[in-house]
């Protein structure tokens, strides 16, 4: 085993390697008594480690199995581990795991909802993160002003932002009326808040932006939003195959045929779990600074299945309202699929498409 150190200690859930690099830069990590310095190696994964005094354990790669969870952010959660203000964040829904910590692919903005993806694999979210590997990354948004083909056009040959040129790989239009219409675009960079800058440059305003694909990985329509669902060895696969990272060859989901017949009321359980955990947040705010109740006690709440959300809000109304009224030319098409290709019509009328499903 040779790997740097930084590398191993984030793969044993010890923080992000921005923040270990840190630890190692402040002199706070040793390797077997000596102070460690950034860029060292870890040749043995028996040495004695510790981090500000305390021994702390790492494990082989080989020993530890990949796992992604796919997550439908709502709007209002920053992408954050800790808030100062005390704010929702993404991690406050995650499932609790042990000897590793879920390292999120990618950021989305406190405005934006939508498919968000986390993996106990360091190395796995580092290089989907990379702009060298180009992931397809797809966004419904719909925007506020008039949209003509020229600016569709200049979007999609690249524009001029100030931290360089940038534009949307492909872009659909999916109905509106008005002065509202929504349409699905791809990027393949994660730059901050690209997908607004980019039609902000050509006057016209997002009023809702929503991620629907990362890759070949799509926001499943039953997965209500705070909701998560772990995914299964071949999607796991499929995102390491694509950034060269080697197979994984067990998954730690249940994949006999009881379960898959429990997967067909998943969702259910998943808007379930929504539902208390809402219940107990509005129960634990009423009787925050004073007793739990008559007999000071905390809330109940029910175990919940592997695969769902112990922490989220309902499905209920968004705390927001989007600008607009959906189109009244056809339905609108659900999360995870994409419309037919045409051509924008810059009248303000939908064309007469139908969705095409995944």
């Amino acid at each position: 085993m040779s790997e740097k150190l930084q590398k191993v200690l984030a793969r044993a859930g010890l923080g992000s390697r921005r923040e270990l690099e840190t630890m190692i830069q402040s002199n706070r990590v040793s390797v077997d008594g000596q102070i460690a310095k950034l860029g060292d190696r870890l040749e043995n994964v028996d040495a004695k480690i510790r981090i500000d005094g305390h021994v702390v354990s790492v494990k082989e790669s080989t020993d530890v199995i990949c796992r992604v969870l796919a997550y439908h952010k709502p709007e209002g959660e920053l992408c954050t581990r800790h808030d100062p203000e005390g704010r929702r964040t993404v991690f406050d829904r995650l499932p609790k795991i042990k000897d590793s910590r879920w390292v999120s692919v990618g950021r989305l903005d406190a405005n934006t909802a939508g498919l968000l993806l986390f993996t106990t694999d360091g190395e796995l979210a580092n290089r989907l993160m990379h702009p060298s590997r180009k992931v397809e990354r797809e966004y419904m948004c719909r925007v506020f002003g008039e949209v003509n083909d020229k600016m569709v056009k200049n979007l999609v040959s690249g524009v001029k932002l100030e931290d360089g040129e940038a534009r949307f790989e492909d872009v659909m239009y999916a109905g509106g009326e008005g002065m509202n219409h929504t349409f699905y675009v791809v990027i393949n960079e994660g730059r901050n808040r690209e997908v607004r800058r980019l039609w902000d440059s050509q006057g016209v305003t997002v009023s809702r932006l929503k991620r629907v694909r990362y890759g070949d990985i799509f926001l499943e329509k039953a997965l209500p939003r705070g909701g998560w669902m772990e995914l299964e060895l071949k999607e796991v696969n499929y995102l390491r195959e694509m950034v060269e990272l080697p197979h994984e060859k067990e998954s730690l989901l249940d994949v006999d045929k009881e379960s898959r017949k429990r997967a067909k009321s998943k969702s259910q359980k998943i808007r379930r779990a929504v539902k208390r955990h809402d219940e107990r947040t509005v129960e634990d705010r009423n009787t925050s600074g004073g007793r739990r109740g008559r007999n000071n006690k905390k809330p109940v709440g029910s175990s919940l299945p592997r695969n769902s959300n112990s922490d989220a809000k309902p499905a209920g109304k968004p705390t927001s309202k989007p600008t607009g009224k959906p189109s009244g030319k056809g339905k609108k098409p659900a999360a995870g699929s994409k419309p037919v290709r045409s051509k924008f019509s810059p009248n303000g009328k939908a064309p007469k498409s139908a969705p095409r499903q995944r």
